[in-house]
Parts: structure tokens; C-alpha cells; sequence
């Protein structure tokens, strides 16, 4: 009896991978073609990663004051000529005698933080109010919308002002400063959640009457689960363009309330606060306290708004011009 030979079956091509299939996808070849979208997305990846990483990359530990000296304090930096400056201190050094490189990526990373915390308190707040306007409509709808139209009458400056003002005289500086991150989290997240809101209702204005919304409902599906489960999925694209640009405005907010005295403490430093810590000695010709920070908060925000700005052109079909 002679042996069958072995058959090796016949092996069907598998389908794409996710990453072929993006590397093939209409927004990865619009990625790379667009040279302001490549330098912002590596810009703003560098930043990320220099924050985050602040333990690894900066030369000095700001919050360790066994290496701060006061007597180090306004040093220049290396570029500027000055027979006090060494060398070690590329940026130079604050009022504090801290180097600024080093505090720069650890307020950055305080900085990023609290505009991601903000902005995801802002999208959860603002998808449950727009999935609830938008599909059930009348008096809720009403109800909800009106609320968020005199939420969006207040400045956000104004509302964070006021409540962060009214914790800090009430409570006590002291408190304040421990529970800062937090309150701003709190305080900018709140005050900017009707832009998710309107944002999320008028798209599932749009989706609640399509044909796989009547099909859920036909098969006995909870609401709960067509609004999360099928509707929201299809309201993603809108959500990350305004997540991205609302990141940016965070960050503002953020920098304006520590200019003002009401942000991070000068112990715990983020880009606003550096800002203003350096401002009283602009003029004393230790201008780099300030404007340094300053220059790299405008970059941050800016390449940030630049994304968003593309994210909106390429998810946005109607500007699609083939």
C-alpha cells in the first residue's frame, strides 16, 4: 500500500491588516502629503514626549530643592555672554534659581494635564447632554439646550474666576494650592461643556432617523444602547476635531487663570504660572523668565490648532476635492 502524499492545503489570502488598511486609507495619504500636518503632529509628539519623559530628559529635578542654589538665580542662558553663566543651564534659570529647561518640561507636562482631564470632564458632561437632547427631543431637548445656552453666555474666564476666587478666600490659600490641578480641572472642564453638547445633538439629529436607528428600535433595543452603542460611534469623527482644538483652549484658560494668581503655585510650576512668575523681571533685563515659557506655550497651542484646523478639512467630506 503506498503512502498518499500530503496534501498541503491551499492557504486563502487573510484580509488586510488594520495597518495596511490605514496605510491604503484616504487620511493617511492626505497625512502625508501635507507638510504643516507633519511638522505639527511631530512638533506636538516631541512635546508629549519631552513632558512626559520630564523625569528623564531634564538635567535637574525643579521640585528637588537640594538642587536649587538661589544663588543661581536670573542666570542667562548660554547663548547670552555674562561672566556668571557657566554653562550649565542652556535656558538659563528662573527666580527661583530652578534651571528653566527642566521646569519648562515639567510645567508643560502639569499643562498638558490638565487640558486632557479638562477636556475629557467637558466630552463625557457634553455627549450624555447632546445624546439625550438630540434623540429624545422636545421638552428635554429644550430644557437641556437652554441650559447650555446661558452656560455659554458666561466667559469661561469669567466663571472660573469667580469660583476659583470665591474657593481660595474661602478655604484658604494654603488648601488651594494642594487641591489646584484638580480645581482646574474641574472649573475649565464644566465651563466648556456646551460646545460638546451642541456639537454631539445636532449630529444625532442627523443619524436618529436613519434606517440602522429604525432597525434597533424594531428588534426592541434599549434606547441607552442605540444612543452608545450605534449612534455615538458615528458622531467620533466631529468629536475628535473639537477635542483637539478644546485641548488647546484648555491650556489657554489654564495660563491665563496662573497669570492672574488663580492657577498652579509657584512650587509646582506649569507653563502659565512660569509665565507669570517671570514677568516682574521682564524689565530688569531677565527677559528669558518669561519669554521662553512664553514661546513655548504659543508653539503648543499652535500646532495643536493647526491639527485640529486639518482634522476638520480632512473629516469634513464636503471639502474633499478629490
Amino acid at each position: 500500500m503506498t503512502d498518499t502524499p500530503n496534501i498541503v492545503p491551499m492557504v486563502l489570502p487573510e484580509k488586510a491588516s488594520k495597518l495596511k488598511q490605514f496605510r491604503g486609507s484616504l487620511f493617511w495619504h492626505r497625512f502625508r502629503h501635507d507638510k504643516v500636518a507633519i511638522v505639527s503632529f511631530s512638533l506636538l509628539l516631541l512635546f508629549i514626549v519631552l513632558s512626559v519623559g520630564a523625569g528623564l530628559f531634564a538635567p535637574y529635578d525643579p521640585y528637588d530643592l537640594s538642587q536649587i542654589d538661589i544663588l543661581d538665580s536670573e542666570l542667562p542662558p548660554v547663548w547670552i555672554e555674562n561672566d556668571d553663566n557657566d554653562g550649565r543651564f542652556i535656558l538659563g534659570t528662573d527666580a527661583q534659581g530652578r534651571d528653566l529647561f527642566s521646569t519648562i518640561l515639567y510645567g508643560m507636562r502639569i499643562s498638558l494635564t490638565i487640558g486632557l482631564f479638562a477636556v475629557l470632564l467637558q466630552a463625557i458632561i457634553g455627549i450624555v447632554v447632546g445624546l439625550l437632547a438630540g434623540y429624545y427631543g422636545g421638552r428635554l431637548d429644550s430644557l437641556l439646550m437652554r441650559f447650555a445656552d446661558v452656560q455659554l453666555s458666561f466667559s469661561t474666564l469669567m466663571v472660573a474666576i469667580i469660583v476659583l476666587a470665591v474657593f481660595q478666600a474661602a478655604f484658604g490659600a494654603e488648601l488651594y494650592q494642594q487641591l489646584a490641578l484638580i480645581m482646574l480641572v474641574v472649573v475649565i472642564g464644566i465651563a466648556e461643556w456646551p460646545q460638546y453638547a451642541r456639537t454631539i445633538r445636532a449630529s444625532v439629529l442627523a443619524e436618529k432617523n436613519k434606517e440602522y436607528v429604525e432597525a434597533a428600535q424594531v428588534i426592541g433595543l434599549s434606547s441607552r444602547r442605540i444612543m452608545f452603542r450605534h449612534i455615538l460611534p458615528n458622531t467620533l469623527s466631529p468629536i475628535l476635531v473639537i477635542s483637539t482644538v478644546q485641548i488647546a483652549n484648555a491650556i489657554i484658560a489654564e495660563a491665563s487663570l496662573s497669570f492672574l494668581g488663580l492657577g498652579m503655585p509657584v512650587s509646582q510650576p506649569s507653563l502659565g504660572s512660569l509665565i507669570s512668575s517671570g514677568f516682574d523681571y521682564i524689565f530688569s533685563g531677565s527677559w528669558w523668565i518669561t519669554i521662553i515659557p512664553g514661546i513655548a506655550l504659543v508653539l503648543l497651542v499652535l500646532v495643536m490648532n493647526l491639527l485640529g484646523d486639518w482634522l476638520r478639512d480632512v473629516l469634513n467630506p464636503r471639502l474633499y476635492k478629490g
